[in-house]
């Protein structure tokens, strides 16, 4: 895609947000079955199912996907789609890489010591990138998209989050 295409595409989207501002509120969803004879829980993508287990270092084979690594990859993907659009928009030519990686502390996912936190203490982005673009365009490049980045945004600034059974 290029410029002028991505531009096309998103100014009468930017356009009706800003005389329409509710009508920038979209909702998202995601659901998952429960699998009836493993710890497992089949997610449809709308591309292809996934179905998520245990992660090795709490009891699961390696053969079905994380949820933790899909976060992981939830962020990678959402930060390359951001910083192509970007770049796009700013005529930059960049390629290259996306990585992320978290550090969990399986001690407090299985219950070991309830002193030990659940979830990732900490979650590193990375972008490898090669361009010919100034050191100055690509520092504005990578800021563009950490401020635009949804996952990354989420991840920073957490949501209100409610949970119940119905």
């Amino acid at each position: 895609m290029n410029r002028d295409t991505l531009r096309s595409a998103q100014a009468p989207l930017k356009e009706r947000y800003r005389s329409e501002p509710a009508a920038g509120l979209v909702t998202l969803r995601a659901e998952g079955s429960l699998a009836d004879n493993d710890v497992a829980c089949s997610v449809d993508t709308g591309r292809a199912l996934v179905e998520a287990g245990l992660h090795p270092a709490t009891g699961g084979d390696g053969s079905q996907a994380c949820s933790g690594d899909m976060l992981l990859q939830a962020l990678v993907a959402c930060a390359g789609v951001t910083l192509r659009s970007v770049a796009v928009n700013r005529g930059l030519d960049v390629s290259g890489t996306v990585r992320a990686e978290g550090d969990l502390d399986f001690r407090g996912t299985l219950g070991v010591d309830r002193d030990t936190p659940v979830g990732f203490r900490e979650i590193r982005l990375r972008f490898d990138l090669e361009s010919d673009a100034s050191e100055q365009d690509l520092e504005g490049l990578i800021a563009t998209t950490e401020r635009y980045c949804v996952v990354l945004q989420t991840l920073a600034h957490a949501p209100a989050l409610s949970v119940r059974r119905e």
